[in-house]
Formats: structure tokens, sequence, C-alpha cells
């Protein structure tokens, strides 16, 4: 893989540094559950075609008392796409050649009162360069309190930067989030953005919003967590639980840009996979 210009570089750095700060808060957590569940780091490589470099990641995974499965991934990964997915991606009309570096975070919980929850941020560089990501939440059982703190935070983060992002990327959310199949969506939505220009003086303003993202999710969903990870629970909210996450599992697999990212740029498996819960159910 080539070396990282400045703003390569940057992006991937803080990656980085979310992720640590994701699984010290996730880790803390645990600790309050009495347990002693860690994350587990198992670094990844991967090869272009022609059999150079291509980059690679780190993929974090724990299992806890709190944190039924929760992967936090940082991948760094530079190529050429094949001649068929690269028409699908801007800037590589004249050179399908790209770089990408990015978080993916999926945390599925034990507590069916506790929502799982999903947030990605990425930085891509064809012939274009732009940001894209967003989160969102999927609970079990909504409460109402819980999905208006959270898409209250990240209206705050959009606020921040321009007044129509919350309204656009929450919608975004809405039909991006859906299954067309079933007719219903995946979770009580967030925020969902992509191709978000970086060229040039663009890079700093948002990557500025790509960070404060980032931030808001960290503050808010660990106190969902904490609200809600002692609730009594009986046989019917697990099979609630069990009902909704093969819900998940089936958009991942079907309509995930992520997923299919991964996939077709010789990603690594296990990394591209752990979004799926560990158990699920189809009535």
């Amino acid at each position: 893989m080539k070396p990282l210009d400045d703003q390569q570089q940057a992006a991937r750095d803080w990656f980085e540094s979310l992720r640590t700060r994701i699984c010290d808060a996730f880790t803390a957590i645990e600790r309050e559950a009495g347990s002693d569940a860690e994350f587990a780091f198992i670094p990844w490589e991967r090869q272009n075609e022609d059999g150079s470099p291509g980059g690679g990641g780190v993929r974090g995974q724990m299992t806890g008392e709190v944190f039924e499965k929760v992967g936090v991934n940082v991948s760094t990964v530079g190529g050429y796409f094949n001649p068929e997915f690269a028409t699908s991606i801007p800037g590589t009309e004249e050179n399908p050649s790209f770089f990408a570096t990015g978080i993916s975070l999926v945390a599925h919980m034990k507590n069916p009162h506790v929502p799982a929850v999903h947030m990605n941020l990425r930085y891509l560089v064809t012939g274009k360069r732009w940001f894209g990501g967003g989160a969102d939440l999927n609970p079990a059982i909504p409460y109402e309190e819980d999905t208006e703190a959270f898409h209250a935070r990240l209206r705050a983060a959009c606020a921040a930067h321009d007044p129509t992002y919350y309204d656009r990327f929450s919608k975004w959310a809405e039909e991006y989030f859906w299954l067309p199949h079933r007719g219903v969506a995946r979770g009580v939505g967030g925020i969902f953005y992509d191709r978000l220009d970086a060229a040039g003086d663009l890079f700093e303003p948002n990557f500025a919003f790509t960070k404060d993202v980032g931030e808001a999710f960290l503050d808010i969903f660990p106190q969902i967590v904490r609200k809600r990870m002692n609730s009594e629970h009986d046989d019917e909210d697990m099979k609630r639980l069990l009902d909704f996450r093969g819900r998940y599992v089936e958009f991942n697999l079907l309509y995930d840009r992520g997923t299919l990212f991964g996939l077709k740029t010789g990603g690594n498996i296990d990394a591209i996979l752990m979004s799926l819960p560990p158990l699920a159910r189809w009535s």
C-alpha cells in the first residue's frame, strides 16, 4: 500500500484513538457489572490481487456480562477495485485505485432491555475524497426516552456544523436502515451520511464533523447502557430479542454497504461479519 498522506494519517490516527476510548468505556461498564471481561485485539492483513501489501486492521472483540458480543474494528486498506465494483464508487472513472480507513462498531447486549447499537465512520480516497458514517440505535424493546436521548445527542453534534445536517441525515438513516422485504425499520434510527466531500479546504470541517459524531456516540451510548443493564427480564423478553436479531442479520447480509465494501475489497471475513449476533431466531 502506498505511504499515507497527512490527511489519510490524521484520519487513521483519530479512528484508532476513538477505538481505544470506546473499548475503555465498554470495559469500565463490564467492571461495574463485576465482570473481568477484556477486549481481544486481533490484527489482520490483506494482499492485493497482484500480491502487493494492501493494508489491514485490528479486530477488537469482547464477550462479557453486559456486552454479549461487541466488536470495535479499525481498518486501513488500499489497492484497486475490481472493474465491476468500481463502477459504483465515485472517482474511479479513470483509475480504480482506492484508500479507505475507518472504524466500525456493533454491540449486541445480553439484557433485552439494553439496545444493540451500530456506529461506523470512514474516510475514502479515490479520484475524490469523502467522509461517511453515522450511528443508529437498535432496541428489541424500545424506550421512547432512550430514543429521544440518542437522537438529541446526535442532533446537537449536527447542529454545531450545519443546521440542515440532522434533518437530512436522520431521514437518510430512516431510509437506509429499512428492510424492504419486511416493510419494517431495523431499529429506531440515528443519522447516516455518505460522500461528504473532503477535497481541499473541505477536509478539516468535515473531519471535525465526523469526529463530533464519534464523540456524541461515546457520550450517549454508555449512559443508555448503564440505565438499562440491570433491568429484570423474562423468557418473553428474550424471545423478542432473538426475533429482533434475526431482522438485524437480514439487513447486514442483504443491504449493508459496509459489508459489501469489505467483501468486495478482500477484507478480513471475521472482521466484516463481526456485526452478526451470537444468537438469533427466525419464527
